[in-house]
């Protein structure tokens, strides 16, 4: 038996590599990609690498299938594969990744509810990130004489196959943003003495990124450049130093990065040090690493409810939905949300198509305004801990979900997400200068999503949330579709009183029919609230902006959607 545990655990350790090499030679190709400016390739990789972890499971199984014979789904066999498992990866880099490729192993042998520490590894009990010793490899950079000097070596300390365009220029560009940002930081005669950076670059949509920190004498900041590679070659867009910038960038509203790393472990912990307050689960999320981002968000929101084992899960605020039924733990920044068995009126999707909406989610781009939801199986809960109307409503209307198993409840499908704030109840809550920002903010993310090829579907403020840097975010995906697959119409003319005074559409509506100079009708604004958003983005209103938008799509692509604001830009800065 020994034999065979040892075999087994071997396989699927290879099984692991296997995928890890093929996720690697993925992201290798992003360098290439940004290279060539050959954006669709690289979205097309975003979907194949986020594939790929299922498919190496599927043939893992297979071989497992093959090697363990009738004992495939022999639990006293798994518990010593497990320990057989534990063994061979006690001594390598990232095995808390091995370790959750072994867990989905078992997950798919055995349709685990829950949890199964007999043959799994159970989360709480992995081995926590922040213990990892081994440095993440790194470019330095002391600083002596002139700033753009060291920015020109920088730049030259990483190699493209194409060339920049003004290096020098750059280069000047970033010290003359430092000086202006910081001026005589600590004191010193320079606002830096020394620059750190990671050897690897990261690839995200239409830009590189070398990330890193800078230093002073008493502090350090966070240091980014976002390289972009235009008609004449490549230049630097911007340099980020600012910590809620690089919140953002490394946010749960943006898709994941291509950052060929040799240990990823290594650097969350480093990111973590530019961004203590980012989850870790949303660093290895990012990082691409979405199966370990579920596993730290699954350790992390557990250990939480062990802590506070007699707080009930609630109804989240704001509207009730009418597909996806929400709630969440009122002391955690998490909601959860399973799909209803029926659908109010006029809701008429199958839960099908609410799934596909938001695996369309999950590998698009995401422009900074969409939240990432992770799809969790099969995740228990004590029954306990949901208040009694909750627990009623989640009974009654969510039964192919949700499951009765002794004192606890099982969901087949949830899907979690960060907490927002719903626009409609922040705009009750702040001032009127806090509100109209945020009215503003939803214009200009209707336009980002647009942009990037999606349509929200419902652009309801309700179906909008607030983040705490006070951006709006998309966050309903039922109604969710691409941009190509509308149909923009105006609305025709009444042709008499009777046409005129009929109740709803007197004229025939497509399913992906949408009449833009409706959405003022119902969003529930103020005029001076109205008012501010017809000025600052009024053509979302238009049918002509949005007939427009379609053609230069299908003609060129999606457009590029920065993942920074305009503070942190160079080139459109001061010469």
């Amino acid at each position: 038996m020994n034999d065979l545990c040892q075999r087994a655990a071997r396989t699927i350790l290879l099984g692991f590599e296997d995928y890890h090499e093929h996720f690697a030679r993925i992201t290798r190709r992003a360098k290439q990609r940004f290279e060539q400016r050959d954006w669709a390739g690289l979205r097309s990789d975003l979907g194949e690498r986020i594939d790929s972890y299922d498919e190496c499971i599927a043939t893992t199984r297979e071989r497992l299938v093959a090697e363990l014979g009738e004992r495939a789904k022999d639990r006293a066999l798994w518990q010593g594969i497990r320990a057989a498992f534990a063994v061979q990866v006690a001594n390598l880099l990232d095995q808390e990744l091995y370790k959750t490729y072994y867990n989905t192993l078992t997950r798919r042998f055995f349709r685990t509810r829950g949890v199964d520490p007999a043959i799994e590894f159970v989360a709480l009990d992995l081995q926590p990130t922040d213990r990892i010793v081994h440095p993440v490899a790194r470019h330095n950079y002391a600083i002596h004489g002139n700033l753009a000097d060291v920015f020109a070596r920088v730049l030259a300390g990483y190699a493209f196959d194409v060339p920049y365009a003004h290096p020098h220029l750059c280069a000047e560009r970033m010290a003359r943003a430092v000086e202006q940002r910081f001026g005589h930081w600590d004191g010193g005669a320079h606002p830096f003495v020394a620059i750190e950076l990671l050897e690897t670059v990261f690839y995200r949509e239409q830009r590189a990124y070398l990330v890193g920190r800078a230093f002073g004498e008493f502090r350090h900041t966070p240091l980014v450049i976002a390289l972009a590679n235009g008609p004449d070659g490549l230049y630097v867009d911007a340099l980020i130093t600012d910590r809620d910038h690089l919140a953002q960038l490394f946010g749960f509203t943006r898709s994941y990065f291509f950052a060929d790393l040799p240990t990823v472990g290594s650097a969350v912990v480093f990111l973590r040090s530019l961004l203590p307050k980012k989850p870790v689960d949303e660093l290895y999320t990012v990082l691409g690493r979405a199966k370990q981002g579920k596993t730290e968000r699954y350790r992390a929101f557990f250990r939480h409810l062990e802590l506070n084992p007699d707080e009930q899960f609630v109804r989240a605020e704001g509207e009730r939905g009418m597909v996806m039924m929400v709630f969440t733990l009122p002391s955690y920044p998490l909601v959860f949300k399973l799909i209803r068995d029926r659908f109010a009126y006029p809701k008429e999707m199958a839960r099908e198509e609410v799934m596909e909406k938001y695996r369309i989610v999950s590998r698009h781009d995401r422009a900074g305004r969409l939240v990432d939801a992770q799809s969790f199986r099969h995740l228990r809960f004590p029954r306990r801990q949901f208040e009694s109307s909750l627990l009623d409503e989640l009974l009654e209307g969510c039964r192919e979900t949700v499951t009765e198993d002794g004192d606890d409840l099982v969901f087949s499908l949830c899907y979690v997400e960060r907490r927002l704030r719903p626009l409609n109840l922040y705009l009750k809550e702040v001032p009127e200068a806090d509100a109209l920002r945020a009215v503003i903010d939803y214009g200009q993310a209707i336009k980002d999503l647009a942009r990037s090829g999606i349509f929200p579907g419902d652009l309801l403020l309700k179906n909008f949330g607030v983040t705490r840097n006070r951006r709006a975010i998309f966050y309903d995906y039922d109604e969710l579709c691409l941009v190509t697959d509308c149909r923009f119409r105006r609305l025709p003319e009444a042709r008499d009183n009777d046409e005129e005074m009929h109740h709803g559409a007197w004229f025939h509506v497509d399913t992906n029919d949408v009449f833009p100079e409706q959405f003022p009708r119902f969003l529930g604004l103020s005029k001076t609230q109205l008012d501010a958003l017809l000025a600052a983005h009024g053509e979302i209103f238009d049918v002509g902006w949005w007939l427009e938008l379609k053609r230069a799509i299908a003609r060129d692509g999606v457009a590029d959607v920065p993942p920074y604001s305009e503070a942190a830009r160079l080139v459109h800065g001061p010469e």
